[in-house]
């Protein structure tokens, strides 16, 4: 699979040709970096991921390669330049031997099918911890590990487990527990704190949702109903299994958690009206 998908990509404020990227662009040096749904030509919830981005960036004690205005202008720029309205875009900003780049672009859109929304996905055991969760750093040796390991046991998401046997996070999105109604999820200072989390958790405090904050133990599964992950793109999606426990993918609150999410994307994209 292709890093960039598309006909073109955005280098510092000049829209390139696909044929021209070169990976070391991401992949050399140090990268922080935000991946932004689009819905229907327009980003979902942009200024968090931005917000999200300065703060990794701050906490590298890098500089912003952009401000809101470039950077809104960058994917505006990337969207006209290919009619693709439901995809996710990419933004980097690569620190790599005194040369600083930004970096966006189109990445293959992977979004869940109806039959997995219904029936969920399997899901495997990998013993990792992220070292710097505070910011979305790109640790590709991790990333191929993980990749290779997902397909050799035909599973769909890796959930990370730390040294004292405690779930932390999926590999690529953030992850929640069901029992007796109630929400058990790692808490923030131990995972990226993924935007969709972010508003699943205010989702759960305006409707009443009881959310517990802790790591489970990885050798307690069974003790709990339903799991689900979320993230840009799955959003809200079931595990039917996770090694050798299954799960229920039916649980109402599920489906509940999926639309008022979608409800509040919906809102977000307003203020771009007019902008892209």
């Amino acid at each position: 699979m292709n890093e960039c998908y598309g006909k073109y990509f955005v280098l510092n404020g000049e829209l390139v040709p696909q044929e021209n990227f070169d990976s070391s662009l991401v992949y050399e040096g140090e990268s922080v970096y935000e991946v932004i749904r689009i819905v229907n030509g327009i980003p979902v919830f942009f200024n968090d991921h931005i917000a999200r981005l300065e703060s990794g960036v701050r906490f590298r004690q890098k500089d912003m390669l952009g401000d809101l205005n470039v950077l809104i202008s960058d994917f505006s720029l990337l969207l006209k330049s290919d009619n693709k309205q439901n995809i996710n875009i990419k933004l980097v900003f690569n620190y790599s031997g005194g040369k600083n780049s930004r970096i966006v672009y189109f990445i293959e859109p992977l979004y869940p099918s109806d039959e997995q929304y219904a029936n969920g996905v399997k899901g495997i055991l990998y013993f990792a911890e992220r070292k710097n969760p505070e910011s979305k750093l790109i640790n590709h040796r991790l990333r191929s590990d993980i990749y290779h390991r997902l397909i050799l046991e035909n599973a769909y998401e890796a959930l990370l487990v730390n040294r004292c046997n405690r779930i932390t996070e999926g590999s690529r999105s953030n992850i929640f527990f069901i029992r007796d109604n109630t929400l058990f999820t790692a808490p923030s200072q131990n995972v990226l704190s993924g935007i969709t989390r972010m508003h699943l958790i205010e989702i759960c405090a305006e409707n009443d949702i009881r959310v517990v904050y802790e790591c489970i133990d990885a050798a307690s599964l069974q003790l709990y109903e339903s799991v689900f992950m979320s993230g840009t793109s799955p959003v809200v999606l079931p595990f039917n299994m996770i090694g050798s426990t299954a799960f229920n993918t039916g649980h109402w609150l599920i489906p509940l958690l999926r639309k008022l999410y979608w409800e509040k994307a919906e809102t977000s994209m307003d203020i771009f009206a007019g902008k892209i």
